[in-house]
């Protein structure tokens, strides 16, 4: 070991500091597969007492609260999945945070129902809500937890079967899962502001929750 490597302070763990869940807003769309971002920040908000808001300006409801020690806030974006990235930028603008610290979750068809994944950063996957996340925040470096739901069972017509998957709601079966995937993924998530992303993904990566 050189005397550089011994100089070397070790990579600090990343906190976040804003939670995105991404959805659409109206009754129509609740508890579809499409908004489990939604599901997601209305429990950390009951667990983190944490008043949420309708807040025009961050074009969102938001509030903002305390967890492991550090100041966090929650969001939903009102602007419908395809602009998610412009509440975003707006909550960033004001508080002057920094694009690393933005925290998103949102539903993968990729991931079958019960998995969830966290990464440090990524592409938007074809997922509408993060390719509008990284055209605003102008970069794809930041942190993200895809939950899966699982594709759509249908060859034919593609794009349509794709659409009424992920507006659908879930599969009683499914819904049994996702009723422990979801504290599952908040767990995580008080992780991360305790001990980092980082330590977050080495205990929740590997986890499924079986149909």
């Amino acid at each position: 070991m050189t005397a550089a490597d011994l100089n070397q302070s070790p990579p600090q763990p990343l906190y976040p500091g804003l939670i995105v869940g991404l959805g659409n807003p109206g009754a129509k769309y609740d508890r579809t597969r499409h908004n489990i971002g939604f599901e997601v920040i209305d429990l950390l908000a009951q667990r983190w007492q944490v008043s949420m808001a309708e807040q025009r300006r961050f074009q969102g409801i938001y509030g903002d609260g305390r967890s492991g020690g550090r100041k966090v806030g929650l969001l939903k974006p009102t602007t419908f999945m395809n602009r998610s990235g412009q509440a975003m930028r707006a909550v960033l603008d004001w508080y002057k945070l920094d694009p690393a610290t933005v925290l998103v979750v949102y539903d993968d068809m990729d991931l079958p129902v019960g998995k969830i994944r966290l990464r440090l950063a990524g592409s938007a996957g074809g997922h509408n809500g993060m390719k509008s996340a990284i055209a605003h925040l102008g970069t794809q470096d930041f942190p993200r937890l895809r939950v899966g739901i699982g594709a759509s069972d249908k060859d034919s017509e593609r794009d349509q079967a794709v659409v009424s998957h992920v507006l659908g709601k879930f599969a009683p079966s499914e819904a049994k899962v996702m009723q422990e995937v979801v504290p599952t993924v908040a767990d995580a998530i008080d992780l991360s502001l305790r001990q980092g992303v980082e330590k977050a993904m080495s205990l929740y990566n590997g986890r499924a929750i079986a149909l």
